[in-house]
């Protein structure tokens, strides 16, 4: 069978699965001209998702704006956690087991809004919020949720949901500053800094974020954090040091950090 030029073409610019990618970018082309402009994007560099317009993400399609950080899949274990937690945890003091009705959750440092998607895609009536200090982010998690809000960590929430919240489910920045520079250029190159960047040890927004986190929990509800697996230990002395009961769930490729009041 001959080769399939374009496949040949991403995979030499270094794209695992091209076969994959050659087939949605030849869907989602109009004309050759667009497939052409499309796969010269993407040859420079430019995240798939952005190029789509969304992102599969815990089974949904996730609207992805250029510049918006991409939902990553190992982020599904934080979706997983969060759900487990709003259907099979106990309210504090209740004695029963939660089946999610009713419960508030923020999906803070959102994005594009996914966690909050995938969260409400999963557990009925949840009542879910979401917040980045990013417009671009915010403008797109529009896109996929109806209460998004733009603003730094706990400033761009509603007064009304201080103490009230079940969950706050955070994919904060955990990137160390200088690791950035080594991942790839997809990431480092076109998606915002502010998405990626955590400071000199990478926690410094899980810092800002564990510290406020007690006022905007109700008794018995939690924080949880992706973090790097190696980073856990002092992501869950961050929650301590906060006033929260921490505790570490680890996946194969995916690390949370769970924090209750």
């Amino acid at each position: 069978m001959p080769s399939d030029p374009l496949v040949d073409r991403l995979r030499a610019a270094g794209c695992v699965f091209a076969e994959d990618e050659a087939r949605l970018l030849r869907a989602a082309a109009e004309s050759p001209a667009e497939l052409e402009a499309l796969v010269g994007r993407r040859v420079e560099g430019a995240p798939l998702e952005a190029l789509l317009g969304w992102a599969e993400f815990c089974g949904l399609r996730i609207a992805v704006d250029p510049g918006v950080f991409v939902p990553r899949q190992r982020t599904a274990f934080l979706v997983a956690q969060a759900v487990h937690r709003i259907q099979v945890v106990p309210p504090a003091g209740s004695g029963q087991v939660g089946d999610g009705r009713g419960a508030v959750v923020v999906d803070l440092c959102c994005g594009s809004g996914a966690i909050g998607a995938a969260i409400a895609a999963a557990v009925p009536d949840v009542e879910v919020h979401a917040a980045d200090v990013d417009p671009a982010a915010v403008a797109c998690a529009r896109r996929n949720l109806p209460r998004v809000y733009q603003g730094d960590l706990y400033a761009a929430l509603p007064d009304r949901l201080r103490g009230r919240l079940d969950l706050l489910v955070v994919n904060a920045p955990y990137v160390p500053t200088a690791a950035i520079a080594t991942m790839p250029p997809e990431a480092r190159d076109h998606e915002p800094r502010v998405a990626l960047d955590g400071g000199a040890d990478g926690l410094d927004v899980q810092r800002r974020g564990a510290a406020d986190a007690p006022a905007w929990l109700r008794p018995g509800g939690a924080l949880l954090i992706e973090t790097g697996a190696d980073q856990a230990p002092r992501t869950a002395a961050v929650f301590a040091a906060a006033g929260l009961v921490p505790q570490v769930e680890y996946a194969e490729d995916a690390t949370v950090v769970i924090g209750e009041r």
